[in-house]
């Protein structure tokens, strides 16, 4: 009986490691999209408008709204100066809107990189970061527009 609660008891710990393991993001986290790298990934949807050409590999309009490589949708903060080159989402707000990185990325045209309190570079549109919605589970859930009024899907 003993070899089978050990038995029992490892197998659950091993059950547990993976399924934690599974569900974490680039950076650790648990679920919702990636936050570092996004910019290397491939994701769906149509290309950009050419007058505001995204990086590639980067942003894409879908269904009239700025996703991310992934497809995941895209927000703007009211909070965030246009053009003030950097974010005010940092934090517990990072933590529920996750940035979208810009990696390696030589942005143009209405794209551009704005650097992160913690020296991160965070991808812009207009000149206002863009984020993610750790709430929006798959590609077009639009469930952090409007939040609080001050959170808004991109319409490029």
């Amino acid at each position: 009986m003993n070899r089978r609660s050990t038995l029992l008891s490892t197998s659950i710990v091993l059950l547990g490691s993976a399924l934690i393991l599974g569900c974490a993001g680039p950076r650790g986290g648990m679920g919702g999209p990636g936050h570092q790298g996004m910019m290397g990934r491939h994701g769906y949807g149509a290309a950009a408008p050419a007058s505001a050409p995204a990086p590639a590999g980067g942003p894409m309009v879908s269904n009239g709204m700025l996703t991310g490589p992934t497809g995941m949708t895209l927000y703007t903060f009211d909070r965030d100066a246009a053009s003030s080159g950097k974010s005010v989402c940092n934090g517990p707000c990072a933590t529920n809107w996750p940035p979208l990185m810009a990696g390696n990325a030589a942005p143009g045209g209405d794209y551009s990189v704005v650097t992160r309190d913690d020296g991160g570079k965070q991808l812009a549109y207009k000149g206002k970061p863009l984020y993610y919605w750790v709430k929006d589970t798959k590609p077009g859930d639009t469930t952090g527009d409007g939040f609080n009024g001050v959170w808004h899907i991109v319409k490029p």
